[in-house]
């Protein structure tokens, strides 16, 4: 349920974004903004800006930008409901429940029962491991490598034969049904009720809000099965979750490593590398992907260097391609696992394995290789024509040629050989057309913005800023002259509010946008950076803005007559006089009533 617009108003009227960004950025002002380094991309210069004027925040590093509860869906990994309530609640509003209905209120009680359940628990495990019965547990942990203070940050415990944890949490008043919904619990024929984890070692399992949501346990001694997790819940859901993404979400890496045991997650995180995160007991899914695209746009698998691990990995490379991502792979041969690597070679090593982790394509060349016997032609045949498939997959003719001249290097193939071989398999998969691109002509990765648009974002912004320009603007462009869609949109809303004499309101604005990329692009159209002006530089700097504007409209509306329209000649001849009248009007300071016109 999303509130009604008085409340969401309200609640952004009590949260000053500077004052709630400030708890998780550090802020220094500079002009009318504050900067600081952004929370979203790795930079070592700030180029996240946030402003009082207009509620908003925007990087001009990585484009991510919105209002206080977009800052807030973003860090912490919220809905706009959740983000509306975490203000509300920081700010002492009481807010009206989503849904009232005995059912809902009965989930919502029974989830906040099952989390109090396992924060128990948590704490229960936590104490045990530190107590005289908890001894094995620990020396398991020491033996790892692992100190007092990282099992502390990790609320590290240990759950003993004897169990004891259900009797605990029945005496707190738990019931025998939520302590069993809560998978803390089994229910025994011969035993009755008792503990679901005993004789392991525990990792409680947080969320993005650091609410304990499950456990994993590791098996002291030889038992199987060897490690388990908690089984999904109302509050649990193994593969919609990551174990330490609750602190990888704000390392500011610029990457995040996923791995495959809780294990590998500590120990990375103890030698420094705290953007490390596992799956939990399953196979990486693509919904965990989709989380993790909220915090980065490059993973780094560090899977076991086994036969299962690179299975794994070839899999998890497909999964993150598919959600967007750039993946990439640490090769940790001659070791087997993340934990074991830094052990033996420390944590440098590790940071230059990381820094030289393989591209996808060269990882899956590799592992193709190895499983190829070089020796018989028809194998070697299959790997080369295997090789030039994937080289197909770069629509970009630079990328691909960087690519084909590595692998021919590193495997001894003629690179011509190579190149003729892969425009061969192209053109019978029908896609020789991106592989035969002329040479001559470099291939342009970004196209530079069109400066219509350009004056349109600034326009925009310098509306939200200074009202008054408003007076000398709408006398020569309309929202027609802005382009069809997000601009023309935003170009309406704002007409109304400033000719209704009232202030915009940007962050509202943003948060009108129900597609959150749109809401991103438009936070980064009205942060645009605005023209320095006194006096007569005003209205230069306006003119140029407005006439750039104009012309965009007139030559989208020339495109949209038709010789059957009533003012199929007379518009043409009345745009052109108009934009030669703006060329030549007296500006002025801001709101001056010099100039006449219309629209």
């Amino acid at each position: 349920m999303r509130y009604s617009d008085d409340i969401i108003e309200e609640v952004r009227s009590r949260s000053d974004i500077v004052d709630v960004v400030g708890q998780y950025v550090s802020l220094k002002k500079s002009g009318s903004n504050y900067f600081g380094l952004c929370p979203f991309h790795s930079e070592k210069s700030p180029s996240f800006a946030v402003s009082p004027a207009r509620q908003s925040f925007h990087c001009f590093g990585c484009g991510e930008g919105g209002s206080v509860f977009s800052f807030l869906m973003k860090y912490d990994s919220l809905s706009f409901s959740e983000a509306v309530k975490a203000l509300a609640d920081r700010a002492g509003m009481t807010l009206p429940d989503e849904d009232r209905s005995e059912k809902a209120e009965e989930i919502k009680s029974k989830k906040e029962a099952i989390l109090a359940a396992t924060k128990e628990a948590a704490i229960f495990y936590y104490r045990k491991l530190r107590s005289p019965e908890g001894e094995k547990g620990l020396a398991y942990f020491r033996g790892r490598g692992l100190t007092d203070e990282t099992m502390h940050q990790f609320g590290l415990g240990f759950a003993e034969k004897t169990g004891g944890l259900t009797k605990y949490l029945k005496e707190k008043g738990y019931t025998d049904s939520l302590l069993m919904e809560a998978g803390l619990s089994v229910y025994d024929e011969e035993r009755g009720l008792r503990d679901k984890f005993w004789n392991r070692v525990m990792f409680p399992i947080q969320d993005t809000r650091n609410r304990v949501i499950g456990f994993g346990g590791r098996v002291m001694g030889d038992g199987k099965p060897k490690y388990i997790n908690s089984p999904d819940t109302p509050v649990f859901d193994k593969s919609n979750n990551l174990y330490g993404l609750n602190f990888a979400k704000n390392a500011r890496a610029g990457y995040i490593i996923l791995c495959e045991g809780n294990i590998d997650v500590i120990a990375m995180h103890q030698a420094g590398f705290n953007m490390a995160v596992a799956s939990l007991g399953t196979a990486f899914t693509e919904n965990q992907a989709k989380i993790l695209s909220r915090y980065t746009d490059t993973v780094i698998l560090a899977y076991d260097s086994d036969e299962a691990g690179t299975k794994a990995a070839l899999r998890g490379i497909e999964i993150l391609r598919e959600a967007g991502l750039k993946g990439k792979v640490l090769d940790l041969r001659p070791h087997k696992d993340p934990d074991e690597f830094i052990k033996e070679k420390g944590k440098d090593a590790f940071a230059e394995r990381v820094k030289n982790a393989e591209p996808p394509l060269m990882f899956e060349v590799r592992v193709d290789h190895d499983r190829t016997d070089m020796s018989d032609p028809e194998d070697r045949v299959r790997f080369y024509r295997d090789t030039a498939e994937k080289l197909t997959r770069f629509p970009d003719k630079l990328e691909r040629d960087a690519y084909l001249e590595a692998v021919a290097v590193k495997y001894m193939i003629p690179a011509d050989d190579l190149r003729q071989l892969m425009v061969s398999v192209a053109s019978e998969s029908g896609i020789v057309r991106p592989l035969q691109r002329p040479k001559s002509g470099m291939h342009r990765s970004a196209e530079k913005e069109d400066p219509a648009r350009l004056a349109q974002r600034v326009m925009l912004s310098w509306l939200v800023e200074e009202p008054k320009v408003f007076a000398d603007a709408s006398k020569w462009i309309g929202t027609d002259d802005f382009e069809p869609g997000l601009y023309r949109n935003t170009a309406s809303a704002v007409w109304h509010d400033l000719e209704l004499g009232m202030k915009v309101n940007a962050a509202a604005l943003i948060d009108r946008e129900e597609d959150p990329e749109e809401a991103k692009t438009l936070a980064g159209i009205l942060n645009e950076k605005l023209p320095e002006h006194d006096g007569l530089e005003y209205g230069r700097a306006l003119r140029e803005i407005l006439v750039k504007i104009r012309e965009s409209g007139n030559e989208r509306r020339m495109r949209e007559l038709r010789p059957e329209d009533p003012d199929y000649l007379t518009r043409p001849i009345e745009d052109k006089n108009r934009l030669e009248a703006l060329r030549h009007a007296d500006l002025g300071t801001p709101g001056n009533k010099k100039t006449a016109g219309g629209n």
